[in-house]
């Protein structure tokens, strides 16, 4: 008999799970309207790090982001979002700035800005893990090469904003890649090859 409760048990809770886990996976419809958002600068942030000899992370920043985001609320699954970054915008915070111009370097020699002036990511799917998270992936074009790439996005909250009057919505993103995957193989061994990426954003009605 106790067996038997036992493969009762399992049963059910094998039944709960099946059935719950098609709810959990389904992204909640938003109260805010369709159309084009762009991304607020004064609120996004764009946070990059490598492996540095094995020891810690180098981290950095881009400061200059353009992004939009083509809103279905209803299933936002069927959003869009595209993305344009300046490398020259990018920002080490690096403690010796009279020595050299450490941002410029990596923008000319890493980043190879000069001969690709921008960094795009283009949407191509979303997928819903749950009620507020989600898997993004796209095409990401960065050195001149194109790769797909995913990445983990939460949201974070649509409403009206208290103050602008106007729709919103907020997002936290994570993700990463390989950076020989686009070709970038310099100091590899002292640098990691993995980029870890962590974004922060908040876009308003257009």
């Amino acid at each position: 008999m106790r067996a038997i409760r036992t493969t009762s048990a399992i049963i059910l809770a094998a039944a709960a799970f099946a059935f719950a886990t098609p709810v959990l996976a389904q992204a909640a419809p938003l109260d805010v309207p369709a159309g084009e958002y762009v991304v607020d600068k004064t609120h996004v942030s764009l946070n990059w790090k490598i492996r540095h000899l094995g020891l810690s992370d180098y981290t950095a920043r881009f400061t200059s982001i353009d992004a939009t985001i083509n809103l279905d609320p209803k299933d936002v699954t069927k959003s869009s979002v595209t993305v344009t970054i300046d490398p020259k915008s990018v920002k080490t915070d690096f403690p010796f700035p009279e020595k050299e111009d450490f941002d410029k370097v990596i923008a000319d020699k890493f980043l190879q800005a000069g001969q690709y002036p921008t960094i795009t990511f283009q949407s191509t799917g979303l997928k819903a893990t749950g009620a507020k998270t989600g898997k993004l992936t796209g095409n990401l074009t960065f050195l001149g090469v194109t790769k797909p790439v995913t990445l983990d996005v939460t949201l974070n909250g649509a409403m009206v904003h208290p103050m602008l009057k106007v729709p919103v919505l907020g997002f936290s993103a994570v993700g990463t890649f390989k950076r020989s995957d686009f070709g970038m193989t310099a100091l590899q061994g002292p640098l990691g090859d993995e980029i870890k990426l962590l974004i922060e954003a908040e876009f308003r009605k257009k």
